[in-house]
C-alpha cells in the first residue's frame, strides 16, 4: 500500500513541478496553431474534436495499462508502481 501511495505523490509532484520546468524550457504558447491545423493535409493531419482526442488518449492508456502493469507487478513486485510513474513523469 505504500508503494501506491508513494507513486501518487511522486505523480502529482512530478505534473506541478516538472510540468512547470517543461513550460518553461519549451515556452509553450496557446495562441500557436497546433501541427494539425498549420499541416491540415485532410489525411493524416487533421483537426478532432476533444472528445475524439479523449478517446484516442483513454485507449492508448488503457489499452496497454492493465496488461503492462499486471506483468510487470508479477515479474518485479510492488517497486514496479515506482518505475511505471517514474517513467510516466519522465517520458518528455
Amino acid at each position: 500500500m505504500i508503494t501506491i501511495i508513494i507513486s501518487i505523490a511522486v505523480l502529482v509532484a512530478g505534473y506541478f513541478i516538472y510540468g512547470s520546468y517543461v513550460d518553461r524550457k519549451f515556452k509553450s504558447d496557446p495562441t500557436r496553431p497546433t501541427p494539425a491545423i498549420e499541416k491540415n493535409d485532410g489525411v493524416d493531419s487533421v483537426p478532432l474534436k476533444t472528445s475524439k482526442i479523449f478517446l484516442i488518449q483513454f485507449l492508448n492508456i488503457a489499452g496497454l495499462g492493465p496488461i503492462f502493469g499486471a506483468i510487470s507487478g508479477a515479474m518485479w513486485g510492488p517497486v514496479a508502481f515506482i518505475w511505471i510513474v517514474l517513467g510516466s513523469v519522465m517520458k518528455y
